[in-house]
């Protein structure tokens, strides 16, 4: 694949998304204060950097699990069918969860994962989402805290990748394809 027919324009700062973790973590944190252990649901891949940086700024003891699913491959199109690749390791009955999102697109994955859980009998479940892109909405699913509203383009960074590139940059890019 040729990975030089694109550049990358930067969206959101470092500085900003470590400004907006911070008073997501502690408005996560004032919600869930009466909780024993928060268990925290990371969807992989995207979303590993974001866990990272909220994880270490919840003033709540917290348990980190991940679930991984596909729906894009290699494409810049979601293809609105959810696989489980990776389950949870742990039990989530009766607990309080929180699931981490990169970004909420069409929205089919994460109603999918929604109603998986929810299924396994939580006694909470929230979202966090670092990213919404409410424009390609298919699907009624919101995320219950939202790092930013972005418009409808493809970006990396932060942990976000196109074709497993650019997960390594600090801030948020939108790709712009370049025609050769």
């Amino acid at each position: 694949m040729d990975h030089s027919n694109y550049v990358i324009e930067q969206m959101i700062s470092a500085k900003s998304i470590a400004a907006r973790v911070e008073t997501l973590a502690a408005e996560i944190s004032e919600h869930f204060a009466d909780t024993d252990k928060l268990i925290i649901v990371g969807l992989l891949r995207g979303s590993f950097v974001f866990i990272a940086d909220l994880v270490r700024e919840l003033d709540l003891p917290c348990e980190v699990d991940f679930l991984e699913t596909s729906s894009y491959g290699n494409s810049t199109k979601s293809s609105r069918e959810v696989r489980i690749l990776k389950d949870l390791r742990g039990e989530i009955k009766g607990r309080d969860i929180l699931v981490v999102e990169d970004i909420v697109d069409t929205g089919h994955t994460l109603k999918h994962v929604i109603a998986l859980l929810k299924s396994r009998g939580p006694a909470r479940l929230e979202v966090c989402a670092l990213l919404d892109k409410p424009a390609r909405r298919e699907v009624d699913v919101k995320a219950t805290w939202i790092g930013f509203e972005i418009p409808d383009k493809f970006v990396v960074g932060y942990g976000i990748d196109y074709a497993q590139r650019n997960r390594n940059l600090d801030h948020i890019g939108a790709v712009r394809f370049i025609d050769n």
